[in-house]
């Protein structure tokens, strides 16, 4: 799944192309990725309207819409947000003048809207698990898969001492869970997933299954600043594109090169030469090293 630095790329993209366009046009063959208002409602409500704005909160894509209205894109497991031109053969897209489009990942169409400019901006996505509501601003951003995430690590206003009061439970007492899972909980950070909660915890040299209410403050000091750090970085590098993910062009990211514990079992730690492992948390692989991230039980 894209996580928030696959997300600002995307949006930091779409902003040099699609702010001030019009939506002339909309297909899809996917009616189920839709999920407010009907297919036949969004047809018709949602041409002509001007996109003046696009903001990310957590992996959500906020686009801002004239008329006061609002669509929101969650690109899910393996969906992300294309600009280019397609043309319709025997009523399946097909990308035009553009090789990047041509990587088969970007070969999964669900979603077309046309711009104003001839341009298209469209949704690549492989499981159709992606997600789109359009309607009135109030309400989609009041719903509460958005009123209740966690606070965004790259706000300037999100400081270690706000750090530290979200991994405080309502009563005030330290949250027993173990780091990698709490990191990914969206609910108290917003935009961590597999990917970089494995890389911040191994910048700051803290075992995955370490307690929350077991780490001191120093530790806690290292997460925080390792997080600030390796996010702020994967979203220069452009995002990591382990699998499915491309940018707005069609094309890789960077992170995935210098990623130092992710997906890379069985092979030598950056920093110690110590074989990399995995173990598996909540049904979800961890990757760490286990001269450099002690478990101290």
């Amino acid at each position: 799944m894209p996580e928030l630095p696959e997300v600002e790329t995307i949006i930091r993209g779409l902003r040099k192309k699609v702010i001030g366009r019009t939506i002339t046009s909309f297909w899809t063959d996917t009616p189920s990725i839709i999920k407010k208002p009907t297919i036949k409602k969004i047809k018709k409500e949602i041409l002509g309207l001007k996109i003046l704005g696009i903001k990310r909160i957590a992996k959500n894509i906020i686009f801002k819409l004239s008329e006061e209205k609002i669509m929101l894109i969650h690109q899910k497991i393996s969906g992300h947000l294309l600009y280019g031109k397609w043309e319709m053969k025997k009523n399946k897209p097909h990308p035009l003048r553009n090789k990047y489009l041509e990587d088969k990942e970007n070969q999964y169409i669900r979603v077309i809207f046309g711009l104003d400019n001839g341009y298209q901006m469209a949704l690549s996505d492989l499981r159709k698990f992606a997600k789109i509501i359009f309607g009135k601003a109030d309400e989609i951003l009041n719903l509460p898969e958005i009123k209740e995430l966690g606070p965004d690590p790259l706000e300037k206003s999100f400081d270690f001492e706000k750090f530290k009061v979200i991994l405080k439970t309502r009563t005030g007492k330290k949250r027993t869970g173990k780091i990698k899972q709490i990191l990914m909980n969206q609910k108290i950070i917003s935009g961590i997933g597999n990917i970089y909660s494995d890389e911040i915890l191994w910048r700051a040299r803290i075992h995955p299954l370490t307690p929350a209410n077991k780490l001191s403050e120093k530790e806690l000091k290292k997460i925080f600043e390792a997080m600030k750090e390796i996010l702020s970085l994967a979203v220069e590098e452009g995002g990591s594109s382990v699998s499915d993910y491309r940018d707005v062009e069609g094309k890789k990211g960077g992170y995935q090169d210098i990623q130092n514990a992710y997906g890379r079992e069985g092979e030598d730690c950056r920093r110690c030469g110590k074989e990399i492992e995995r173990i598996k948390i909540g049904n979800r692989s961890s990757y760490f090293c286990p001269k450099c991230q002690v478990f101290e039980k």
